[in-house]
C-alpha cells in the first residue's frame, strides 16, 4: 500500500505539471515555458488557431494574439484651423500579419500592441490633418482627411507585423453656431438652384412666346396676301346670299360701297 502510494504522488506531480496549449480560429499563439527548476524556459514556437501545441512535461504557457481584422475607433475634441472645437470620430480597421506573432509579442508589447505602438501616431495623425482645415470646411474634406491619414498610418506601419486595411472620418459634431451656420449656407444653395430652375423655366417659356408670336405673324401675312378685292368681293355675296334665306330677318342692300360691296342693313 506504501509502496502504491510513493508511485500514485509522482504520476500526480506530472499530470500537475504537463500542459496543452491552446490557440482558437482567428488567433494565433505566442508559446512559451515557464519553468520551476528545469528548463530553458522562454519562446518555444508559433501555434496557429485551432489548435493544441501537444502536451508538454514542462510549463509551457500561450498568449493568443486576434489576428483577424479589428475597428479601433478614436475619438477626438479639438480646435480647428478656424479656432472652433470640433467632435469627430477615425475608425481604422487593422489586422496583425500571419506568422509574425513571435515579434509581435517580444518587440510590440503582446496584447497591448495598439496602445503601446499605433495609438498615439494615429491621434497625431488625425490631430494634424483636423487643424488644417476650417469647420466649415471639414464635412466637404472629410475624404481628403481620410486619405491623408491613412497614408500616415500605412508608412507607419510599414515593416511592423501590422496591416492598414482602411481608415475613414466618422461623424463630425460642430458647435451650435457652426451647425446653424452651415444650414444657413445650405438653404442659401438650395434658393439658389432653384432660382437658377425658374431663370431656365422662365427662359424656355420666353422662346416659345418668341415662336408662337412669330407663328402669328406668318399666319397674318399669309392671310393679308390673300385678302384681295375679289376675294373680299365673293364672300359679301356668299353672305348676302345667306342672309337672303333667312325667314327670320328682312335686310334692305344699299348698293354702295368699296369695290362695289353693298353697305348691309338689318331690320328686325
Amino acid at each position: 500500500m506504501k509502496t502504491k502510494t510513493l508511485l500514485i504522488i509522482p504520476l500526480i506531480a506530472l499530470t500537475v505539471s504537463c500542459t496543452n496549449p491552446s490557440a482558437p480560429a482567428g488567433y494565433e499563439g505566442y508559446v512559451y515555458e515557464n519553468p520551476r527548476v528545469w528548463g530553458k524556459g522562454g519562446f518555444q514556437g508559433e501555434l496557429k488557431g485551432p489548435g493544441n501545441f501537444g502536451v508538454s512535461l514542462w510549463r509551457n504557457q500561450v498568449i493568443n494574439i486576434d489576428i483577424r481584422p479589428k475597428t479601433y475607433t478614436e475619438h477626438f475634441k479639438i480646435l480647428a484651423k478656424d479656432d472652433l472645437n470640433i467632435s469627430f470620430n477615425y475608425h481604422a480597421i487593422i489586422s496583425v500579419k500571419a506568422d509574425s506573432i513571435r515579434a509581435v509579442v517580444e518587440q510590440y508589447g503582446g496584447k497591448n500592441w495598439y496602445k503601446r505602438f499605433v495609438l498615439e501616431p494615429f491621434r497625431t495623425f488625425a490631430r494634424n490633418s483636423v487643424q488644417r482645415y476650417t469647420a466649415i470646411d471639414l464635412k466637404t474634406k472629410r475624404d481628403e482627411m481620410s486619405a491623408e491619414v491613412f497614408k500616415q498610418l500605412k508608412d507607419y506601419l510599414k515593416g511592423s507585423p501590422f496591416v492598414l486595411k482602411s481608415l475613414v472620418v466618422g461623424n463630425i459634431t460642430y458647435p451650435s453656431v457652426v451647425a446653424d451656420a452651415v444650414e444657413k449656407k445650405l438653404a442659401a444653395q438650395q434658393l439658389l438652384a432653384e432660382k437658377s430652375t425658374q431663370k431656365e423655366i422662365a427662359k424656355k417659356d420666353a422662346e416659345i412666346r418668341v415662336e408662337e408670336a412669330k407663328g402669328i405673324a406668318q399666319a397674318q401675312k399669309i392671310i393679308n396676301a390673300t385678302l384681295t378685292t375679289n376675294y373680299l368681293q365673293h364672300e359679301a355675296i356668299q353672305t348676302q346670299l345667306k342672309m337672303a334665306d333667312s325667314p327670320n330677318h328682312t335686310t334692305v342692300y344699299i348698293p354702295v360701297g368699296a369695290n362695289g360691296i353693298p353697305i348691309m342693313k338689318t331690320v328686325k
